[in-house]
């Protein structure tokens, strides 16, 4: 059994600082980090520094590609590059010093046609096997469809592949509403409010919410993240509330794609639905507490699980 993250549109994260911010002006910049991007490239990061393994399947080509590779293999990850159809994005962040105001530019990267969509799909399919844990994380690129997703996670599911899937928008539309055989969905407050068209104000009805898309066939297991208070899990087993640590804040970056590294590590190892929520909520936490890429530590994150105990909702 093995843990496989596929990122359809990963990403070369630049990050600088400029003195100010001008309108018309030449901005000098200092010399720029470069860092690995991607939603299930930063869930196989936050497994290897849980003491996890995983392999990240990226699609990405070209000389991009190797240097992706190249960063990726500097973190420990173990790195199958799938077919893509153009060249690896691009992402700006740029930080005024004189305000610490973060200014975060973030392209589209190559479009997909419906050719390249069946052959990243079949490429996907051929590597997962029975058994597996594959963790489908991130934004789309231009030109994937959300039923091409669907229709991936449908033929996964049905020769015995454990997909848990972190998305949003008309790709959560769609798997939420498909019966894909999604083993789970996670989603944030936010999303979660816009599939139910209603406000969640309590985590009582992201519960609720989260119960009725198990009970609709969305996925055996729904989670749905409501920031700093803690997330829920619901299945047929049962409806659960983790808080988040009590914690000083550094970084929010990677706090999602931590919790689905700890979650999906935690179901992996064969842990109680609770104990996969309350790592799930440890591993978030301990992101929160580290600057910028650097994601979760595994000491952080052990220290923090009775802070994220479990209890039923």
């Amino acid at each position: 059994m093995a843990i496989l993250t596929v990122t359809l549109n990963p990403a070369i994260d630049l990050e600088t600082t400029t003195p100010e911010l001008l309108p018309g002006e030449k901005l000098r910049c200092r010399e720029p980090l470069r860092d690995p991007g991607g939603g299930g490239i930063n869930v196989a990061r936050a497994i290897i520094q849980l003491g996890g393994a995983a392999t990240a399947l990226v699609a990405a080509s070209g000389a991009e590609a190797t240097a992706l590779v190249e960063m990726l293999a500097g973190c420990g990850v173990s790195v199958e590059c799938l077919p893509a159809p153009g060249a690896v994005r691009q992402n700006l962040s740029v930080i005024e010093e004189g305000t610490g105001h973060q200014f975060r530019f973030i392209f589209p990267g190559p479009a997909w046609n419906p050719g390249d969509q069946v052959t990243v799909s079949q490429a996907i399919t051929n590597r997962a096997g029975p058994g597996d844990w594959l963790v489908l994380s991130g934004s789309l690129p231009p030109g994937f469809s959300a039923d091409a997703l669907a229709a991936l996670v449908r033929r996964l599911s049905g020769q015995g592949v454990e997909v848990m899937a972190d998305t949003s928008g008309a790709a959560l539309k769609a798997l939420a509403e498909g019966k894909t055989g999604l083993a789970v969905l996670r989603m944030d407050a936010a999303e979660a409010e816009a599939l139910a068209g209603r406000a969640l104000p309590m985590a009582a009805d992201s519960a609720a919410l989260a119960t009725a898309l198990v009970e609709q066939g969305a996925a055996r297991v729904v989670i749905i993240a409501r920031g700093a208070e803690g997330s829920v899990l619901a299945s047929a087993e049962g409806r659960w509330f983790a808080p988040a640590a009590d914690v000083e804040v550094v970084s929010r970056t990677g706090a999602g794609d931590s919790f689905v590294a700890g979650a999906v590590l935690a179901l992996a190892r064969g842990l109680p639905l609770p104990e996969v929520l309350s790592h799930g909520c440890a591993a978030a936490s301990a992101a929160v507490t580290t600057p910028a890429t650097r994601l979760c530590e595994a000491v952080t994150m052990q220290a923090l699980l009775p802070s994220s105990a479990a209890r039923a909702i």
